[in-house]
């Protein structure tokens, strides 16, 4: 996330106050309580906090019942509601492209005078590595190896064979495609559009002001904002869950059988000891502030990452890896419409794959927008809607299925032509210890292996600072500089949670919280498409209206502006012309 200084939904100056910002007096935080070093809103902070102490409370009470009562909801969920997941997520979809190729695609995020922050380069390289997280280093090998075992039943293709394979590769592209990536596309550009060009707070309130005007400041604003605190605390908690499961097998397995040397205990109890060490950095790096330490951590993961995707493609077998690409991406395409609503419903052997992999997918998909979403609508300020769109729902895809190819295609590889050690690791051991056991066939097996563990280390502290981050923005009333306690306070309370659901349930506990979070504010994502859709269509007509038409013609006249216009002479954009270009000089 960007310096908590620099306000995301900071004013824009100009025409855009003048003619686009709605007639309100409130500000964000304007009714917090400041006490203790916190600066809390009045209603979310409690009541968020309530609920929260309440959840962890019953789960340990429960003890082993917890567990029960956890697989019983991931499955009612997934049977009951998995056709409205995948409804919904085929909707968002279908509204970004929407929104990029009608006339709403020219308009501008912040404004007809907002200016980029950030270059081409960078914004495409921030997108990239919000992409990448602790979910896709626990997936990237171990998905595509169950498929390979258990191709889903749509495919009607063999366990343990080339067709299976590819079956394996599509499947988890689309997993981890253009799908999760409309939900984050959705998420970042109402966020986007309400606070750069209403000059609205940062939180999700903002986005319902065209159907609720004033009222977001009051219990309806409050209940949208509680359900984005649980959809990103438990979404968090889930990536960090499982984050702390494969540092904890990475560690063993490394240094127990790679090296020989060290003996690391694995378990529930080690994982919780994982993750207050891990939490006990993340509070070290928000104390640190965010240029000395989120920013330096995010930078390290960048390095670590390619590094780590460079090194396996060199010295893996680079020929059948961007093969596996090619043809991956092609079953993919091939098949992305009917996978998109295959629930399973009409096929008796659909072997679980909708419930267990899908439906969870696109539960912790939506869990998780609130921090992605946030975080792509802060760096795009000044990018057109079209570019917008286009950009984060193709490039991370893109990105995405390389990196499943290099570390899914080398599995597939191992399983098909070489040893077959790899998948033989995975049946024995756990999904957990499958990227470790690939590493291993390959030259330096361990300095990769231990490699992969600090990139998931380092992961699960930015994603934690991160996460606080934007939970502290919401629990704020939308206030961007918010004190250090405060985001230590998150930080840890982001660790207790996840461990807890691990002590309670294990890895079903985690997923559950996912998909079960995630079911609630995917209503609120389907209300999100109309009243974007209204947003967009309000700053159009401003746009054409005689009004600004008027203002237009007042600026064109004055010889030190510069104003762009579409093919149907709508304004894009406004900018003053710099002092050569004004007088007329070289």
């Amino acid at each position: 996330m960007a310096d908590s200084d620099e306000q995301a939904g900071e004013m824009s100056d100009g025409l855009q106050v003048e003619l686009f910002h709605p007639e309100s007096d409130r500000e964000p935080g304007d009714t917090n309580i400041q006490a203790a070093g916190f600066d809390i809103h009045p209603v979310v902070f409690p009541v968020a906090l309530a609920i929260i102490a309440l959840f962890i409370a019953v789960t340990i009470l429960l003890g082993d019942t917890a567990a029960s009562a956890y697989t019983w909801l991931f499955n009612t969920i997934g049977d009951t509601f998995g056709w409205f997941y995948l409804l919904a997520v085929n909707v968002f979809i279908v509204t970004l492209l929407y929104f990029a190729f009608s006339k709403y695609g020219k308009i501008k995020i912040g404004g007809v005078e907002a200016e980029k922050e950030f270059s081409d380069f960078s914004w495409m390289a921030m997108l990239f590595s919000a992409g990448m997280g602790i979910g896709l280093m626990f997936f990237s090998v171990s998905e595509p190896l169950y498929y390979f075992q258990n191709p889903p039943s749509f495919f009607g293709a063999e366990a343990g064979t080339g067709a299976a394979a590819s079956a394996a590769m599509a499947q988890t592209f689309f997993h981890w495609g253009f799908h999760p990536w409309a939900v984050y596309g959705l998420v970042g550009l109402g966020l986007a559009f309400f606070s750069f060009n209403r000059g609205l707070p940062l939180t999700f309130r903002s986005i319902f002001w065209p159907l609720l005007g004033e009222r977001i400041y009051g219990w309806p604003g409050h209940v949208i904002d509680l359900v984005t605190v649980f959809a990103t605390l438990f979404g968090l908690s889930t990536s960090l869950g499982l984050g702390v499961a494969q540092v904890n097998t990475g560690l063993s397995y490394v240094g127990g059988d790679m090296l020989g040397a060290v003996s690391v205990p694995t378990g529930t109890w080690p994982q919780v000891a994982l993750i207050a060490g891990i939490t006990l950095i993340a509070t070290l790096s928000v104390a640190a502030g965010l240029d000395g330490g989120v920013k330096r951590l995010s930078t390290l993961n960048l390095y670590l990452m390619f590094a780590l995707l460079g090194f396996l493609a060199i010295v893996g077998p680079t020929v059948y890896i961007f093969g596996t690409w090619v043809e991956g991406l092609g079953a993919y395409f091939g098949n992305i419409l009917a996978l998109g609503f295959f629930t399973g419903t009409l096929n008796e052997a659909a072997n679980g794959t909708p419930t267990a992999w899908t439906v969870f997918y696109w539960g912790w998909w939506i869990a998780w927008s609130p921090f992605v979403g946030m975080f792509i609508a802060r760096i795009s300020k000044g990018r057109s809607v079209r570019e917008f769109v286009l950009g984060v729902l193709f490039l991370p895809s893109l990105f995405s299925t390389l990196w499943l190819s290099v570390f899914g295609g080398s599995a597939m590889f191992n399983s098909l032509v070489g040893n077959g050690q790899a998948i033989a690791t995975y049946n024995e051991v756990g999904q957990t210890v499958a990227m470790f056991a690939l590493l291993e066939q390959f030259p330096l097996g361990v300095v990769s292996g231990l490699l992969a563990t600090l990139l998931v280390i380092t992961f699960f502290v930015t994603s934690s600072d991160s996460g606080s981050l934007v939970i502290d923005h919401l629990t704020s009333g939308g206030k961007h500089d918010v004190p250090r306690t405060q985001r230590i306070f998150w930080a840890v309370t982001e660790g207790l949670v996840a461990s807890i659901l691990l002590i309670g349930g294990g890895l079903t506990a985690l997923q559950t919280a996912a998909i079960t979070t995630g079911l609630p504010f995917a209503l609120i994502l389907c209300l999100m498409c109309y009243t974007v859709y209204l947003g967009l269509d309000n700053e159009y007509q401003i746009l054409e209206s005689e009004e600004f038409a008027e203002t237009i013609q007042d600026l064109s006249e004055r010889e030190d502006m510069d104003i762009v216009t579409a093919g149907d002479e709508m304004v894009t954009d406004i900018s003053e012309r710099s002092d050569d270009a004004a007088t007329g000089t070289d």
